[in-house]
């Protein structure tokens, strides 16, 4: 008799703490569902160059080191000449007036040209990009940020750059871990700030949703162009402190990457 008592306790017993285990998974699993509901974005979408990675500090590097091979002197008005033929072209690029391929052979052809150098463009530029290739260096904050929004949000890169380059950079970057895919141009077949390579973007992230997604990027011709074309948020990166000029106005503007959690923050608590 005694022992039915005690496995009678037993099993009460059991099933007391068993239901209160699963109160607990009930509860958690709740506020889990609210923290999501109170969560204005879910999808960040992150340009790679001068957003994340510093791009400007891989160009500098790549570039005197490729000059120095060819016995060019890679003084400040040679290095920063070239960047503003460079910037332009990839502008142009964004408006359709030229291609990747032809881009990367032309700046170097135009930078020679200036300055009357005795240069196959070509070959300065294979020496270029492959020095390109293996310079992987992140903004300030750059590493601290993904990985604090890792698990909280789903990150993802959307460059326009150079397949082969980016996904080597990308790829000996510490960042990589966290960013659940990369759309880069080459492969989606558009360029920044189409339309259709942010359609395409949308298409290829499981459960996508716009009205949740977040475009962090530092040009307001590629990124916050594009995003504000496709209906989606965008987040102006300007550690420059540029004027904001012409008819493209994004939704938030930070000067570093650490004033990206404010807006987070400020959109989860609303």
């Amino acid at each position: 008799m005694h022992k039915q008592v005690e496995k009678t306790s037993d099993v009460v017993y059991n099933i007391f703490w068993m239901s209160v285990a699963l109160t607990k998974v009930a509860d958690q699993h709740k506020r889990k569902r609210e923290v999501s509901k109170l969560m204005k974005y879910k999808y960040l979408l992150f340009d790679a160059d001068d957003t994340l990675l510093d791009f400007k500090r891989s160009e500098h590097e790549a570039l005197t080191e490729a000059l120095i091979k060819y016995g060019i002197d890679p003084t400040d008005e040679v290095t920063d000449t070239y960047s503003e033929i460079n910037d332009g072209l990839w502008r142009l690029l964004e408006r359709g007036g030229i291609g990747k391929n032809e881009l990367r052979i032309r700046r170097f052809e135009l930078f020679a040209k200036r300055f009357g150098l005795n240069v196959d463009p070509s070959a300065l530029a294979a020496e270029y990009t492959d020095r390109l290739a293996e310079k992987s260096f992140l903004v300030d904050n750059a590493e601290e940020l993904c990985r604090s929004l890792y698990g909280k949000y789903r990150m993802f890169i959307i460059t326009n750059g150079i397949k082969n380059i980016q996904e080597s950079r990308l790829g000996a970057s510490p960042i990589k871990e966290y960013i659940e895919k990369s759309f880069i141009s080459e492969e989606v077949g558009y360029e920044k700030p189409s339309k259709k390579y942010f359609d395409f973007v949308a298409a290829h992230i499981d459960g996508f949703e716009a009205v949740k997604t977040l475009v962090v990027g530092d040009s307001l011709t590629s990124d916050i162009a594009g995003g504000v074309a496709t209906g989606i948020d965008t987040c102006w990166f300007n550690p420059r402190h540029k004027k904001l000029t012409g008819s493209v106005l994004p939704t938030y503007e930070i000067h570093s990457l650490g004033e990206l959690y404010g807006i987070l923050d400020e959109k989860e608590k609303a």
